[in-house]
């Protein structure tokens, strides 16, 4: 049911039971009289129509918008106004129907007013209360709505500013080889291919699984194994139980590209890049996925340590996980870096893919 039909049900239903009480007690102590049964059907179209007058005016003016202070002593003048109306059409009909000469005079007219003034008090604090919550809960929701889609906002543009990132270094990889090894390049550019491929899905979603961002990552260190050849030494360890974890897509990749960037090109002989990924029970008893990825370097350059990527990474993990999910990135011991990233078990509602496909 609407809520409109819940209001009208409400109305009719509400003062016709008020009303016909009112006759009925009169009816069983002085009889029944057309008159005044005539008269209590009037007053039931009359307090529905005054006080659907009331909800049309704090529509119009939206009251329930207003604070508190300003908004009670509209709510009280609507009240005095409601009674004075109801009781100067009620007083006259009464006094000529019950015809009680000790009911003449102001004293009858101010009972009436009271009376009516409780009834109508009932009413607009029920209805301008009831209106007021719920316009401060949809003011609330629609805070957090906005909240939620500027999150999600800030975190398809960090997605989005991956790609670019990665294709400019990617790219440069295999222009060296172009030349010296075509074989090789052509190799290169086929697993590039499957990169960019799982890039453009990566953007369509908020986490993927963690099997699938382990296969970019491998894809990426075979194409950089292409370039870098006996200088570049790779391993990977993944937990098998962390396969379906839930992970930022592209994160791991741009974190092995930074430390391949900043560690391993920079070494005269060359390097290593190590990634291992397990289950833990954390502190609160709930499993998470660390993840650790060292790497021939030196923490010594500011722009290698606070760079693109690495920050990329600490909020995108903030974007999603909050408080829950940390990355740090340290210098382990002389020649060596380490960065970990912490992720707590989510959901998988709360993450789940986008169904998208791309044209092959």
């Amino acid at each position: 049911m609407s809520k409109q039909r819940i209001y009208w049900f409400c109305q009719i239903v509400g003062w016709t039971l008020l009303i016909m009480v009112d006759f009925i007690i009169y009816w069983i102590d002085d009889g029944f009289k057309p008159e005044v049964f005539y008269l209590a059907i009037a007053d039931i179209m009359l307090g529905i129509s005054l006080t659907h007058l009331y909800r049309l005016t704090i529509q119009r003016w939206n009251w329930v918008r207003l604070p508190f202070l300003q908004l009670v002593p509209r709510v009280l003048a609507s009240v005095i106004v409601l009674a004075f109306i109801m009781s100067i059409i009620n007083v006259p009909v009464d006094l000529e129907l019950i015809m009680n000469q000790q009911l003449h005079g102001l004293s009858f007219f101010m009972a009436t007013m009271v009376s009516w003034v409780k009834t109508m008090l009932a009413w607009v604090l029920s209805y301008t209360a009831y209106h007021y919550v719920e316009r401060t809960r949809q003011a609330e929701i629609e805070k957090i709505l906005l909240k939620s889609s500027i999150r999600e906002t800030e975190a398809k543009v960090l997605r989005s500013q991956l790609n670019p990132h990665f294709m400019f270094n990617a790219l440069n990889s295999i222009r060296a080889l172009v030349y010296e090894n075509p074989q090789k390049a052509q190799l290169g550019i086929t697993q590039l291919s499957n990169i960019l491929r799982n890039s453009l899905l990566a953007d369509r979603r908020k986490t993927v699984e963690l099997r699938e961002e382990i296969k970019t990552v491998q894809d990426y260190l075979a194409l950089e194994k292409v370039r870098y050849e006996e200088r570049l030494d790779c391993r990977v360890t993944v937990d098998p139980q962390a396969n379906y974890w839930q992970v930022p897509p592209m994160m791991l990749q741009t974190l092995v590209e930074n430390a391949i960037k900043h560690g391993v090109s920079k070494a005269v002989n060359g390097g290593f890049v190590e990634l291992v990924g397990r289950i833990v029970t954390g502190s609160t008893g709930r499993d998470e996925l660390h993840i650790r990825i060292r790497n021939t370097g030196t923490l010594g350059d500011k722009l290698a340590s606070d760079g693109f990527g690495l920050k990329n990474t600490s909020q995108r993990l903030d974007l999603l996980y909050g408080s829950e999910a940390y990355f740090t990135i340290e210098q382990e011991s002389p020649g060596i870096v380490v960065a970990n990233v912490q992720i707590p078990q989510q959901s998988d509602s709360i993450f789940r893919p986008e169904r998208e496909t791309v044209n092959q």
